[in-house]
């Protein structure tokens, strides 16, 4: 698998882009606009340049790594790939009218992958004629750091794409575990209900966010306290995640805190914003 097909512009798709430039791969990162494109090569840039500072990274092989990326605004572009990888918004029907074109535009036998967090992938699979070829490749943010891949199968997904799809992620020195296509899949189904049990905790005053953080961290060892983690993440995106769970199991207990939802309603969204259960600015 030579040439890959990235559609998106934030964190994760500039990430997945230097994951694979990184592993040898001709990239083609796709935006809405030739501007919002070249400006996501701009950023996968500024992480090369950062790891060039840090003596991880020599000059020469920053701009190889570089020349490997091609930015584009049409997904026209991407008749010749061999894999695409859709990371756009968290937004169902965004990501279906994405996997229609695709469908219409890549060759027979490309691969159409996901970076979904939570929502189901058959669904991107049946906005297709071609649901075998669809599959979840949930990559973790930052996606050149982390080193875990969820392989995401639907009832449809092929044998072969399941196999291609466990290979490539080795060939990326990443981690893959398999998965079916259930809500949060298995990380954020697990991890989201202790997030909304934090939330929870704090909207009843139990305790304080610091005390809650400091507790997780040194009682289980974790890096970041639950609200220190909502806040990197994005509490939009954790909203988002916490809904799907909901909706996909209908249990009380899934139900997002209303803290969580007011803050988004405000614009508290965390790190991103400057403001979320932390004030960063």
């Amino acid at each position: 698998m030579s040439s890959v097909g990235v559609v998106g512009t934030g964190t994760m798709a500039t990430g997945i882009v230097e994951v694979f430039a990184k592993a040898g791969h001709d990239v083609l990162l796709r935006g809405r606009t030739t501007e919002k494109a070249q400006a996501a090569v701009g950023a996968v840039q500024k992480s090369l340049d950062r790891a060039v500072k840090k003596g991880r990274l020599s000059e020469a092989d920053r701009d190889t790594i570089l020349a490997r990326v091609t930015p584009t605004a049409a997904l026209e572009d991407f008749s010749t790939v061999d894999l695409v990888v859709e990371a756009v918004a968290e937004d169902l029907e965004v990501k279906r009218s994405v996997f229609t074109t695709l469908d219409e535009v890549c060759k027979p036998g490309a691969i159409l992958a996901t970076t979904t967090s939570s929502l189901p992938v058959v669904e991107c699979a049946a906005a297709t004629k071609r649901p075998g070829d669809v599959v979840g490749l949930h990559f973790f943010n930052p996606a050149p750091v982390m080193k875990l891949v969820e392989i995401v199968h639907t009832v449809s997904t092929d044998a072969d794409v399941i196999a291609t799809a466990q290979k490539l992620c080795l060939d990326l020195k990443k981690v893959p575990v398999h998965c079916g296509d259930r809500a949060g899949f298995i990380v954020n189904a697990l991890l989201f209900p202790y997030l909304n049990d934090a939330v929870s905790m704090l909207e009843a005053h139990y305790a304080s966010a610091d005390d809650i953080d400091t507790a997780m961290r040194l009682g289980c060892r974790l890096p970041m306290g639950p609200f220190q983690l909502l806040d990197v993440v994005g509490l939009d995106v954790s909203l988002a995640i916490e809904k799907t769970l909901y909706n996909e199991f209908r249990d009380a207990g899934l139900a997002p805190a209303p803290l969580l939802e007011h803050l988004v309603t405000a614009g508290r969204l965390g790190r991103k914003t400057g403001k979320g259960f932390r004030d960063y600015s």
